[in-house]
């Protein structure tokens, strides 16, 4: 059974072999992985024998010009392709600091939307015409990546407080901003669908949680987000493709929304925010397929991951509906050994 095969069994709430595996290790993770023996220039999921999901994103940004404004040994200060300042630390797997946003108020954001528009060079040909008849050949599971809606606003355009004050203050603004990223988004795909370029799944980030609460009441979703998730949602059920929503923190409140709405997947299930992946599997496993749920702080415990593994994995796997992966990416402090063994202990509790 492939990747496409297996991951596609569980959005449809069916077993297959095992429970799919899948996810995001940081890049100072390969290069530790590769320290510790995994071969260079080796895909790390075959190394691993996880599956494939290849996620393709475009371009909606305003497409600023990116500019080095600083630079020593420890950091750049960069402009961005969506008009903010950032310094960049060079050590590996850092966060960036942001500095100042450009997009801050409906002028400046009036500008830059004049600039979002639809350009072929956005869709990044080149790399999707090598890359996707080999995602094919292999049996991935390919999944178009929007952005829109909360995430990218907030935190790479416009800034969070200057956000979450004009979802208050000023409503029109902020749904301009949603709703524009998505036409973008939607204008691009449907080129791609138009080329042939056709994908399984319909994948957006955003991120409306962090720990133990929300960026916003439920209300608020209501009135301000979800209208610009079900455009999306309708836009991905007419393709005839699953739909995924990432979304990090404690987004609790919102699950019966994302329910109803007919999403399909929720990912991470990040444990350290509060989520309990098996009381959203009681609750909603036959309608929601959950993805992740896997406490990534600790796993260089390998005791503990494995106790945590041998206590979710069989639960969460019933009647499908279950995609194996960390609740958020894999941190550089995860060894190669330690990887492996969590692989085989999902692989071992996780098979039907």
């Amino acid at each position: 059974m492939d990747s496409k095969e297996r991951i596609t069994r569980m959005l449809l709430h069916q077993e297959a072999d095992r429970v799919a595996i899948t996810d995001m290790p940081w890049e100072g993770t390969l290069q530790n992985w590769i320290r510790q023996g995994m071969p260079r220039g080796v895909d790390w999921r075959d190394f691993f024998g996880v599956d494939k999901m290849e996620i393709f994103g475009v371009d909606v940004s305003p497409r600023y010009p990116c500019r080095v404004l600083e630079e020593t040994e420890e950091y750049q200060i960069v402009t961005t392709e969506w008009g903010a300042t950032i310094k960049r630390f060079r050590a590996q797997d850092s966060t960036p600091e942001f500095l100042e946003y450009k997009l801050d108020n409906p002028r400046a954001w009036r500008e830059a939307k004049e600039r979002m528009c639809f350009d072929e060079a956005r869709l990044n040909l080149p790399y999707l015409q090598k890359a996707y008849p080999q995602w094919r050949k292999e049996g991935s599971f390919t999944v178009a990546q929007f952005w829109f809606g909360f995430d990218v606003t907030h935190s790479w355009a416009s800034g969070t407080e200057t956000v979450l004050i004009a979802m208050l203050e000023d409503p029109d603004w902020v749904r301009d901003m949603f709703e524009s990223y998505l036409d973008l988004n939607i204008a691009l795909f449907d080129r791609l669908w138009e080329m042939g370029y056709i994908f399984d799944a319909m994948r957006w980030p955003d991120d409306m949680g962090y720990k133990n609460n929300q960026f916003f009441s439920l209300a608020m979703y209501r009135e301000l987000v979800r209208p610009v998730h079900e455009r999306a949602l309708r836009w991905a059920k007419a393709k005839g493709i699953f739909t995924m929503l990432h979304s990090c923190g404690d987004i609790t409140p919102f699950v019966p929304d994302f329910v109803e709405m007919g999403i399909d997947a929720l990912h991470p299930l990040e444990v350290k925010a509060g989520v309990d992946s098996l009381a959203l599997k009681r609750q909603f496993g036959d309608r929601l397929c959950l993805c992740g749920g896997l406490d990534a702080l600790h796993w260089k415990d390998l005791e503990y991951t494995r106790a945590q593994v041998e206590r979710l994995v069989p639960f969460l796997k019933q009647q499908g509906g279950y995609i194996c992966s960390s609740d958020h990416s894999i941190p550089n402090d995860v060894s190669l050994e330690n990887y492996r063994a969590i692989v085989q202990a999902v692989k071992e509790c996780g098979r039907y």
